[in-house]
């Protein structure tokens, strides 16, 4: 087959956000599946050498420069990438902002761009995504967000908020989706603390450096996670055992996960300034850091470690069917007990006919 035919039968996946940290791990690795690949973001240096880098895989590849707060430039996007590419069969909403401040000292400009980034970024995505997909009947939506948008955490409550807000949004679109018995499919997928660059471009407001709490897992398990979400729909995954260490404690002590969260102020800092405190919130910070951050000394190695919902819920059944069990096996002998000690009824015996003497 030619090339020109091999191109055309590549499946297409755009990431928005990717051009740094999770996005580009995530870009790297549908190309490296054969996947021609699309990445939004706004700052035009990288968005360059993540194109060569993409084409250096050896797949078509398109950067475009975009803003995910603006639907009509997001949809301008899709179009074009429909165009040039093919049709969409995957898209990533990973595209974030956020500030690390006590909540008091967020400006309301900056909560507005937050969330105009973080939250509505993910519903515009979404939303020009379908515009495709749900004509064909096909294609998976795939929403990054965070175990804090699970639990939240001080210091991040203008992330926090949006990230939380995607999850509502995505539960009714996809009941939307379900109730027009479509087959597109929406997965959110809860990530831990990242090995990313973000740590150094965020703004921060505290005077401290921000740091990644431990345990600090890879990018590349994001990406794994996300491409596997694509090829096997789920409707959640977690990443990383504290994503889900922190849904279940908010699911089951939730005031004990406050008191946790509120000794996790420290553990977010470091000693030294932030190097760039103004950060990306507004403008594109200069430069290319790539995929990686300033912890890969912390980094665990694992490159597998994801939960699905499926998972989840066929562990619930399980840990239900075994109480069950032991609940049918304590209440057996009991049972017993209580039907020997159970008083029987008298027993009835015949009356015999004895005849009258009178009557012989």
């Amino acid at each position: 087959m030619s090339d020109t035919g091999m191109a055309a039968r590549r499946k297409v996946a755009v990431v928005t956000g990717g051009t740094i940290g999770i996005g580009r791990a995530t870009a790297q690795r549908f190309a490296r599946d054969g996947w021609a690949v699309a990445v939004l973001s706004r700052g035009e240096e990288r968005l360059h050498s993540t194109e060569a880098e993409l084409r250096a895989l050896g797949v078509p590849a398109l950067a475009i420069a975009a803003d995910v707060a603006d639907a009509a430039a997001v949809d301008a996007a899709a179009e074009r990438i429909e165009r040039e590419l093919g049709p969409i069969e995957a898209w990533v909403n990973n595209a974030m902002a956020t500030v690390v401040s006590p909540a008091d000292r967020i400006t309301p400009e900056e909560y507005r761009r937050v969330t105009e980034v973080t939250y509505l970024g993910q519903v515009f995505g979404t939303l020009a995504a379908l515009r495709h997909m749900r004509p064909r009947n096909r294609g998976a939506v795939i929403q990054i967000s965070s175990g804090l948008g699970i639990r939240s955490a001080p210091l991040q409550a203008a992330y926090c908020g949006a990230k939380q807000a995607v999850q509502g949004w995505t539960d009714a679109m996809r009941s939307e989706l379900i109730h027009s018995r479509s087959r597109v499919t929406l997965t959110v997928v809860y990530l831990p603390a990242v090995n990313t660059p973000q740590f150094r471009h965020a703004r921060n407001h505290t005077g401290r450096a921000q740091n990644a709490p431990d345990p600090v897992f890879d990018p590349r398990l994001c990406a794994e996670a996300v491409l596997s979400a694509v090829k096997h729909p789920q409707r959640e995954v977690w990443v990383g055992r504290s994503t889900l260490q922190m849904a279940a404690a908010q699911a089951l002590v939730p005031g004990f996960a406050d008191r946790k969260a509120a000794d996790m102020w420290d553990a977010q800092l470091e000693s030294g300034p932030p190097p760039l405190p103004e950060g990306n919130l507004f403008e594109p910070n200069p430069g290319d850091p790539g995929v990686d951050g300033p912890f890969t000394d912390r980094v665990k190695p694992a490159r597998a470690e994801f939960v699905t919902s499926r998972a989840r819920d066929a562990a619930v059944l399980g840990v239900a069917t075994l109480a069950l069990l032991g609940l049918a096996a304590v209440a057996a002998p009991v049972l017993a007990a209580g039907m020997a000690m159970r008083p029987t009824a008298p027993r009835m015996v015949p009356r015999c006919r004895i005849p009258h003497p009178l009557r012989h």
